[in-house]
């Protein structure tokens, strides 16, 4: 079950640890009723395990706190039908994306994703502020010891798109994306708008190989997102992203186009 991501983990193991201590809860009785040993809860309450959805709401039952817990997750760090993409994410080996109009949030400076989240008008300047700050923790698996190999494919309407006043940002997003494919585990392709019509403009897709050899895929739309792991629907994704990496440009060509790009922003 996906980790919750820090610090969001840490205020919320403090939360569920105030809770089971004015309930009068011993670690061992507040296992018992949430499922987990004793030995599993001390360890999350002292930040040597990760903190996962299971234990939130295995908490919630022991607690009988009516779900807040699972909201507090949903309400102040990445969407709950997030959750289980993230866990994915960081546990993979290799790592596809393919992306028509956005950069992938793997790649994206933090003004970028300011951007990019402030257009969503149901947020207030809080909650974006929560997740340009997750989003940005979740790039850290690029530079830990042993990253995942990432493949990027997008669309250049993604490096060329910039609204009024978002020239500097979109320069800066630019060099980041430079920085980022200069790195030997990282590959980021573009697909030139005379390719026209082709198979990944129905949306984005994403793709993750895990320790066990298995892959998941994610998929994402207006409304959440949902994981992908029946062979058939992800012998699908596999078969539409050959097709859009087939029509991308090489690495070295999709570079030089960025650089372009990045040169006109800048």
């Amino acid at each position: 079950m996906a980790d919750v991501p820090s610090p969001l983990a840490a205020f919320i193991v403090g939360e569920i640890r105030r809770a089971r201590g004015a309930a009068g809860l011993t670690q061992e009785a507040f296992g018992r009723a949430a499922g987990f040993s004793a030995s599993h809860v001390s360890a999350v309450e002292g930040g040597t395990r990760a903190l996962t959805m299971d234990f939130i709401k295995g908490a919630d039952r022991a607690l009988a706190s009516g779900g807040l817990f699972e909201r507090m997750v949903s309400k102040l760090g990445a969407p709950s039908w997030f959750l289980p993409w993230l866990d994915a994410e960081r546990g993979a080996t290799q790592l596809r994306y393919f992306e028509p109009n956005l950069i992938p949030g793997l790649l994206q400076t933090e003004a970028y994703a300011r951007a990019v989240l402030r257009l969503d008008p149901r947020l207030s300047d809080d909650e974006v502020e929560r997740r340009v700050a997750a989003r940005i923790e979740r790039q850290s698996i690029l530079g830990r010891e042993a990253p995942p190999q990432l493949v990027v494919v997008v669309d250049e309407a993604a490096v060329r798109r910039v609204g009024d006043g978002c020239e500097k940002l979109m320069g800066e997003q630019m060099l980041k994306l430079v920085a980022c494919a200069e790195r030997p585990h990282v590959s980021i392709h573009v697909i030139p708008p005379e390719v026209g019509l082709h198979a990944g403009l129905s949306g984005p897709l994403s793709l993750a190989h895990l320790d066990d050899g298995s892959w998941v895929g994610h998929l994402e739309s207006q409304l959440g997102g949902d994981v992908v792991d029946r062979p058939s629907d992800l012998d699908t994704l596999f078969q539409r992203w050959e097709s859009v990496r087939n029509e991308a440009l090489s690495r070295r060509q999709s570079l030089d186009l960025i650089k372009e790009a990045a040169n006109q922003w800048t």
